[in-house]
């Protein structure tokens, strides 16, 4: 098994300057956190991440596993209900980062790389404050 991150370096638990770089607090979950992330290639795009740091998604019992993805179908149904893409992509990547996380990625048809494979941050499209109130106040209503 690889050797787990430092939690005194991880950007979730430390609450990293760069975590408010990248991403918007929209909520507290039953076992996780919901961000949205401020670059919106792919409208709605946020990042379901879990309470504890250094647990992979094998790692969790099955009431872990089950509450972790309950929160990750929700915030799927959530976006889905506010921005009504073509298709939602799910992704845990974490290679230098030991904090199970899980991308939501609602992918558009003739929208920004569809049919592809997402970047993590293309650095593309970002909204003004008031477009990302619109757009985390449309996720909560649907949460």
């Amino acid at each position: 098994m690889a050797e787990k991150s430092p939690k005194d370096t991880c950007l979730y638990c430390m609450h990293l300057p760069v975590l408010d770089e990248l991403m918007i607090k929209i909520a507290d979950l039953d076992v996780s956190q919901v961000f949205l992330f401020k670059e919106q290639s792919h409208p709605g795009r946020c990042n379901v991440v879990y309470k504890d740091h250094g647990v992979d998604l094998e790692e969790l019992t099955d009431e872990q596993r089950n509450a972790f993805m309950k929160d990750v179908a929700r915030v799927g149904k959530a976006i889905a209900k506010a921005f009504n893409p073509y298709k939602i992509n799910y992704g845990a990547f974490a290679d230098t980062l030991s904090h199970l996380h899980m991308h939501i990625v609602p992918k558009y048809k003739d929208g920004y790389n569809f049919g592809g494979v997402i970047e993590m941050n293309p650095k593309k499209t970002y909204l003004t404050d008031e477009q990302y109130a619109e757009t985390i106040a449309k996720i909560k209503a649907n949460l």
